[in-house]
């Protein structure tokens, strides 16, 4: 029955009755999608879990800590290679198709894509530029997994962006399901077979498994989702809106590459202070923690591009309830996750290999400051979704520079629970300082518990 002229009951609605019952459905859409969402990222993790204790067991602690180090460089210049278009495509894509602009948004998918590849090989580029100018970082041990990162970077933008789009459409299992389920599993499959050939288990060898499986799980995901847009986007002329686009998607950028860093810069100073076995044990822990994480990343995949539709089509009512449904359930999720986590992590650590639970006081300080942030709701998706951009990514930028100072005093001190601590509390002050700000720019309380709503979002 439709919902603007019965009630339960088979009564007739009032428009607050039509409201109640629009809000319960977009809930109950909400709930099931970020389930998905949640299900396919565990079983993501599941494959990427496996992949790092086979990686782990078969290089050793100290090839696999360069092939940590080398991976966290990819994930971070593949993000940032994007130009903030990804996240951008969940903002203006919505926006534009509820308000029938299609000519634009034809024109952000095709110069989005190109832009998020050409970025990646800039970056390549920039990347090998300097570790030349270094002058022995390629002849060393790093040399030959930098020069086969260098060829994953550009796959890696291209998928990040794909992800974006499909995200925008609220398609969130095409848009996570080939970089995070497909392209682990690729992974650790492709290391199987190379070793069993008779290649040797070292970092090299695992990123050009890497790029191998990218390149296959980018491919995929290009296949099927131009092929649902063909059936959803009608043809037509494309208008490029460059000067617009970027005055929100470069400050995306840099939130995107200060939000990348934020979540490596413990591992990359590790790698700075520290022999790569220390480095190896910090990240085995950092695998595991990812579970806890996954869970913010499901509620965003499936609200953060409602918040962009909610807001063009002027339903403030909606958006608020968007916002603290997000913010309700996401924590009470991350808490449980954290906790079912710390329970089992001894045999998760241990898997590893002999040593690594070691590691567990650094699991248990990550896990705590991911609950710890999860407190103050979806303050980031709110600023990058309804403006705000450049104030997010100056917190960022911010809480990044913290971040790193408190490894620089931390770490020389307390080792690798001193990242883990510094990264901690960074965190948590971050979420606070963006929910501070969301509800001085658009009035929005995001904290499951504080400050109230300072007034309707404008």
């Amino acid at each position: 029955m439709a919902a603007d002229k019965v009630i339960a009951g088979g009564l007739p609605s009032s428009p607050f009755d039509t409201l109640l019952l629009r809000i319960r459905a977009l809930r109950a859409t909400a709930a099931v999608s970020a389930l998905g969402v949640f299900a396919v990222r565990i079983g993501a993790a599941g494959f990427a879990y496996g992949a790092q204790v086979l990686m782990a067991r078969m290089m050793g602690g100290g090839e696999y800590g360069i092939f940590a180090t080398v991976w966290v460089w990819i994930a971070i210049l593949g993000h940032s290679a994007t130009f903030g278009l990804s996240q951008g495509a969940c903002r203006f894509l919505p926006a534009d198709q509820a308000t029938g602009r299609l000519d634009s948004v034809r024109g952000f998918l095709l110069g989005g894509a190109l832009a998020s590849f050409g970025g990646g090989v800039a970056l390549s580029l920039a990347g090998l530029a300097v570790a030349l100018l270094q002058g022995g970082l390629l002849a060393g041990p790093y040399g030959t997994p930098i020069l086969v990162a260098a060829l994953v970077v550009p796959l890696f933008a291209f998928q990040d962006y794909l992800e974006g789009v499909a995200r925008s459409q609220g398609w969130p299992l095409l848009a996570i399901a080939p970089p995070y389920l497909l392209r682990q599993a690729l992974i650790m499959a492709a290391m199987v077979v190379a070793v069993l050939s008779g290649a040797p288990a070292e970092a090299w060898v695992a990123i050009a498994c890497t790029l191998a499986a990218t390149g296959l799980a980018a491919a995929v995901q290009a296949g099927l989702l131009l092929a649902r847009l063909r059936r959803h986007l009608p043809a037509g002329p494309r208008q490029y809106r460059w000067r617009f686009w970027l005055a929100a998607c470069l400050p995306i950028a840099a939130g995107d590459l200060a939000a990348s860093a934020f979540g490596f810069v413990d591992v990359v100073i590790l790698g700075f202070l520290a022999a790569p076995e220390a480095v190896g044990l910090y990240f085995a822990a950092t695998r595991i923690q990812q579970f806890v994480a996954f869970v913010h990343y499901a509620a965003s995949a499936t609200t953060a591009q409602r918040l962009a539709a909610s807001r063009a089509r002027g339903d403030g009512a909606g958006l608020g309830h968007l916002v603290r449904m997000q913010a309700r359930w996401t924590f009470l999720a991350t808490a449980a996750v954290g906790l079912g986590i710390l329970a089992v992590a001894p045999l998760l650590l241990g898997l590893f290999g002999e040593g690594f639970r070691a590691s567990l006081p650094v699991l248990a300080i990550l896990v705590g400051g991911s609950v710890a942030a999860s407190l103050f709701g979806p303050a980031e998706d709110v600023l990058t979704m309804l403006g705000g951009e450049r104030l997010c990514a100056g917190i960022t930028l911010a809480m990044l520079v913290l971040a790193a100072a408190l490894c620089f005093v931390l770490v020389p001190w307390l080792g690798g629970a001193g990242a883990a601590l510094a990264v901690a509390l960074a965190t948590t002050l971050r979420g606070l300082v963006l929910a501070l700000g969301a509800r001085r720019l658009h009035g929005l309380s995001t904290p499951v518990v504080g400050f109230a709503q300072r007034s309707a979002a404008r």
